[in-house]
């Protein structure tokens, strides 16, 4: 198991610090952040708590989901969050979840933030298989995840009681052959 580190031109991934929790709270405090999450809106002590939770944890435990900060090191800013968790019975395989502060969308850090995870997971760790769960209506993310060639696989209906209601999701994947042969591989981001 490892610290995680990862860079592209605009962004940092990784572990989720102290001096992170104005930015963190920030947006895992709003409602339409929160909206399609599997978490409600967060106290700023809850958020404290979950960032010294998870600023020593170590990727590549099965079955554990790891949070990361992903930050703009241009403006030295928490722009968002990520989560990888390997499969429990089969660590080939991962889920992976992003979370982007309300100012920063549309800017790309989402699919800046999925390209690199894609490609640290496919070329870095030799991984089969990476899936994503979305709620049925979070259509900013269901567009993030096709444009990164994911397909949908399944698509489940009122399975899910969330936030005082029957929620539907889909699930979508990408396998690593498939990243390997897209016309434009992930990593081409700007």
């Amino acid at each position: 198991m490892e610290k995680l580190y990862l860079k592209t031109n605009r962004i940092a991934i990784r572990n989720l610090q102290p001096q992170d929790l104005e930015d963190f709270y920030a947006y895992r405090s709003d409602e339409e952040v929160t909206r399609y999450q599997g978490f409600d809106v967060m106290t700023k002590d809850a958020c404290a708590a979950f960032i010294a939770a998870q600023q020593d944890k170590l990727f590549g435990k099965p079955g554990e989901w790891v949070q990361y900060g992903i930050e703009d090191e241009h403006i030295n800013k928490l722009v968002g969050d990520c989560a990888i968790k390997l499969d429990g019975s089969d660590p080939r395989i991962a889920e992976i979840g992003i979370t982007i502060a309300q100012p920063h969308w549309k800017k790309g850090y989402a699919k800046e933030a999925l390209a690199e995870i894609v490609r640290f997971l496919f070329e870095e760790k030799s991984l089969h298989r990476i899936v994503e769960i979305v709620d049925a209506e979070n259509t900013a993310s269901i567009a993030l995840l096709k444009s990164a060639d994911f397909r949908q696989e399944g698509h489940f209906i009122e399975h899910i009681f969330f936030k005082g209601k029957w929620g539907s999701e889909y699930q979508y994947a990408l396998l690593r052959r498939e990243w390997e042969q897209a016309v434009q591989p992930l990593k081409t981001y700007t």
